[in-house]
């Protein structure tokens, strides 16, 4: 079972950015719309508790958080490339500035009032108070940046990356569009869908016009919707791939352990270490619906313990 399932919605940011690293590299794959909120029943028969959006599922294998997605369809569909030799280090360390500076500026910036009303528009009266309590939960404890402030850093950071392409190249690191691009501009389409505050990017002549190339890319191929049943079921019929833990990491093959997101989303997901590197960690999961799955997390920016 080798389809691609990407569980995502619509308005998700990171999101945008896991269906245009699809189209970059042509890729056909199905669709799973999630919940924005809580409760996400179906999700965590996948993940065993991860609940950010999106991931992606191959058969009983589960990747979660959009850097690993990123090098599962690297591996899969190594041309074009996400990460070009010549600038691979630093669109990688661009990626990641992107997917927490940038973000967790872009987002409380969004959020305000005027922003919020337009995101909202049409939905239920009681649709935002539900989300940002729910992102309220999400974010418990994490320091983030404010109102007036977001926006001055943000005047900064959209300054930044218009000279990065005041010499004229199409994408932010040379002549072709690389994981960098995609990583820079799912906050900033957020932004774009915030009514009044949208007008922040009026001034980037350029960085409006490298916008316009990024969202050409597209999304790949839809090869159809599946819904959350589904995709489970799926899982239940695979067997998910080998892994392995390499010596040297400090935990042993079988340990109990959980692994957790360290900035937000905070949700600890347990089972048993069966593969682990300086790069992944992968845990096996007994679920009642799914049967056994794999569930795949980056190192950065996770915490592996023993349970």
């Amino acid at each position: 079972m080798s389809d691609l399932i990407l569980h995502h919605y619509s308005s998700s940011p990171f999101a945008e950015k896991a269906r245009l690293m699809l189209g970059l590299k042509g890729l056909a794959w199905r669709s799973v719309t999630v919940p924005m909120m809580l409760p996400k029943p179906d999700v965590v028969a996948l993940t065993g508790g991860y609940r950010r959006t999106p991931f992606l599922q191959v058969g009983a294998d589960i990747y979660c958080d959009t850097a690993l997605i990123a090098e599962v369809l690297e591996a899969r569909q190594p041309s074009p490339s996400l990460f070009p030799a010549a600038v691979a280090g630093q669109a990688r360390m661009l990626a990641q500035w992107a997917d927490t500076d940038l973000f967790w500026t872009a987002l409380p910036y969004a959020m305000q009032p005027a922003g919020a009303t337009a995101l909202f528009a049409g939905a239920p009266p009681d649709m935002l108070k539900l989300f940002v309590a729910d992102r309220k939960a999400m974010s418990e404890g994490m320091p983030q940046v404010r109102g007036r402030d977001a926006g001055a850093a943000l005047t900064q950071y959209l300054d930044w990356l218009s000279q990065m392409l005041a010499d004229g190249r199409p994408w932010l690191l040379g002549d072709a569009p690389c994981i960098a691009d995609l990583s820079v501009y799912h906050p900033l389409w957020f932004i774009t869908r915030t009514g009044p505050l949208a007008e922040i990017l009026a001034p980037h002549e350029a960085l409006r016009a490298w916008m316009a190339r990024v969202a050409a890319i597209g999304h790949g191929e839809r090869a159809g919707k599946l819904d959350g049943a589904e995709a489970i079921e799926l899982a239940r019929a695979s067997q998910p791939r080998p892994a392995q833990v390499e010596p040297g990491q400090g935990f042993e093959a079988g340990e109990p352990v959980t692994v957790t997101p360290y900035d937000y989303a905070r949700d600890a997901v347990a089972g048993t270490l069966v593969g682990l590197s300086c790069r992944t960690v992968t845990v096996a999961r007994e679920d009642g619906r799914a049967g056994r799955v794999h569930v795949h997390f980056p190192r950065i920016r996770y915490t592996l313990k023993q349970a």
